[in-house]
């Protein structure tokens, strides 16, 4: 793409998608049969964009026969990303089972300490209500801060600013869940002697969107240099049900819905797409805030964001650090 032309995401991720798709399963093979020696891939399938064309790529590379799909779903899992789960897996016809890892949760403690922060954040928050946490800040040119919003039982919502250990601890707490989702995994990777797909796109692994020893674990990441823009285009190339197709993405990770753009990234994806690509490609900030109809400003503290979302999260990369020989 030259600087006169207009900045677009039809310019910045066309692909052959086609080619791209036999890369990646020659890829996987080669992963399997000479550095994991491995026999087939497990694939944890949420119901959204990036599982669903992860574990469709899995069975381009080995076929349905050696990969096995797990649902881990929770107390606030939605029904629909249940359901697309299960779409997929007949629709790529592979084995797949339900695991419900909400007992486990609730005995590690997840609940009670998501339950806690919400109760002294908003008093009166008890059964019925439902809570999420929303970003705020960054692509204004301030700090991030989070606030927790919850609604209660008569559908009004309550929003208060959170302390930053009370952002923590809840935080924490989540994670609980992307930790025992990867140990189920690991547990069907060690009784198949398969190896372990990751699914975060190219943006969330570039921002750091993902758990560390959680989510972020995995033995192949085969879309983590594919945009999300791609992935969904990937997904319609391989005829996948229109369902998934033209899935929200969301984090599916609190009681109330919440927008992976309302938790963490400030834009929606496609935009936030190519604001990552045109930060890569060193495009001026004028001209993506061309693209996007926002202010040059804006668009400089959307490029702040990236760079300061990359020095946080470096870590969760990263691998562990190994004290100097005495």
């Amino acid at each position: 793409m030259t600087k006169s032309q207009p900045l677009s995401a039809e310019r910045a991720f066309a692909l052959d998608y086609a080619a791209e798709i036999e890369r990646i399963g020659g890829a996987l093979r080669q992963a399997l049969s000479t550095e994991l020696n491995r026999r087939g891939l497990v694939v944890a399938i949420s119901g959204g964009i990036d599982s669903s064309v992860s574990a469709a790529l899995a069975v381009r590379a080995v076929g349905p026969k050696r990969v096995y799909g797990l649902l881990l779903p929770e107390r606030v899992s939605s029904p629909a990303s249940t359901h697309r789960g299960r779409l997929l897996a007949g629709h790529l016809g592979i084995e797949c089972e339900v695991f419900d890892i909400a007992p486990a949760l609730e005995a590690l403690g997840c609940y009670a300490r998501i339950e806690e922060v919400c109760k002294a954040v908003h008093p009166g928050y008890g059964a019925g209500w439902k809570n999420k946490i929303v970003l705020e800040g960054g692509l204004e040119g301030r700090y991030n801060h989070f606030k927790l919003v919850a609604q209660d039982p008569t559908g009004k919502i309550h929003e208060a600013r959170l302390e930053y250990r009370q952002y923590l601890m809840i935080v924490a707490a989540t994670n609980f869940k992307q930790r025992v989702r990867k140990t189920m995994e690991y547990f069907h990777a060690d009784r198949l002697n398969y190896a372990v797909v990751g699914t975060p796109n190219r943006l969330e692994y570039d921002q750091g969107f993902f758990v560390k020893n959680g989510d972020g674990s995995a033995d192949v990441k085969p879309i983590a240099h594919l945009y999300k823009s791609q992935v969904y285009a990937m997904a319609r190339h391989m005829l996948l049900p229109d369902e998934i197709c033209n899935a929200v993405p969301t984090t599916d990770t609190y009681s109330l819905a919440q927008g992976q753009d309302e938790f963490y990234f400030g834009l929606p994806y496609a935009q936030m797409d190519l604001a990552l690509w045109a930060y890569e490609h060193d495009e001026p900030a004028a001209r993506l805030g061309e693209a996007l109809g926002i202010s040059a400003d804006a668009a400089q503290a959307v490029y702040a964001d990236i760079e300061a979302k990359r020095r946080a999260t470096r870590y969760l990369a990263a691998a562990p650090i190994r004290m100097p020989p005495s």
